[in-house]
């Protein structure tokens, strides 16, 4: 008797182990949607606008570590954008700020798969997921002056770098990100898996979007940077003391966040006998006998 529950015992632990193993597999994916951003210039970090909505992409390989838990690694593009004239409120529209940049971002995630899919056999081939992980992403914000687009971080548009603000530096264009969000997939056969997701990431920068601190004097940035640098730095529409030196022209309290919605797809570098074809596992009776 005791060597049969031995027997018993090892069949169950090599039976999980050889399930775990063909739980793991690779995958290579694709996602396109679109982007949208949250900070100073969408109405001081309080308003998603949809019209701001432009496109995104990114690439990814996945390798599932089992049924609930997967590694991903992507690359993701993004553009974004923000103008004050969206906004309602007069000083904010007055204010007249806009920008656009590219992001370029790294990620590495963690998804946790609710219940689980399982493509090999097919028996749950849908589920929900959540992920978060950390990301690095290169930004280089612009603005548009009769035509032309130029960009921002060079002239110092908050006086960073000149002798008149010595404690303002110039921002790097690459921030730190946290992303995190939800989607669910749905294993179309052992090879192709489709999903839709959802997600948000919290940069470390205050400068998506080159709006932080507060208005500085346009003569000596004209002196420094030229007069196109004063005149992105400051283009409100009238005069008000809101607009004047030493003025909040951003919040550096609250850092940006922008957005992705992207459906994706998937292939799978698995072979489990089923050729691409929807099957139903085949029911088999195991257990120990006397």
């Amino acid at each position: 008797m005791h060597t049969k529950f031995k027997f018993c015992t090892s069949f169950i632990l090599v039976f999980c182990l050889i399930q775990t193993l063909h739980a793991q597999y690779f995958e290579v994916g694709l996602q396109v949607g679109g982007s949208n951003y949250l900070g100073d210039l969408s109405n001081n970090s309080s308003t998603v606008y949809l019209q701001e909505t432009r496109a995104a992409a990114s690439i990814f390989g996945r390798y599932q570590i089992g049924r609930p838990i997967a590694l991903r690694a992507g690359f993701h593009w993004a553009m974004i954008g923000g103008q004050d004239s969206n906004s309602k409120d007069a000083l904010v529209y007055n204010r007249n700020l806009s920008f656009r940049t590219q992001l370029q971002e790294f990620s590495l995630l963690l998804e946790w798969n609710i219940p689980g899919i399982d493509p090999l056999t097919l028996t749950t081939p849908w589920s929900a997921y959540l992920f978060v992980g950390l990301a690095g992403t290169h930004f280089n914000p612009q603005a548009q002056l009769d035509g032309v687009w130029y960009d921002l971080q060079p002239l110092g548009t908050e006086g960073q770098g000149l002798a008149n603000y010595p404690e303002r530096k110039p921002y790097a264009r690459f921030a730190v990100a946290l992303p995190f969000g939800i989607g669910v997939k749905y294993a179309l056969n052992d090879k192709w898996t489709l999903s839709m997701e959802v997600g948000a990431r919290k940069a470390f920068t205050d400068y998506l979007d080159d709006v932080s601190t507060t208005f500085v004097e346009t003569i000596p940035l004209a002196q420094a940077r030229g007069a196109i640098a004063a005149s992105l730095s400051n283009r409100a529409l009238i005069e008000h003391p809101a607009y004047q030196p030493g003025a909040a022209r951003g919040d550096s309290a609250v850092t940006d966040w922008y957005f992705a919605a992207t459906l994706g797809i998937a292939y799978r570098f698995m072979d489990n006998g089923l050729r691409g074809a929807r099957k139903r596992p085949v029911r088999r009776r195991a257990g120990c006998y006397d």
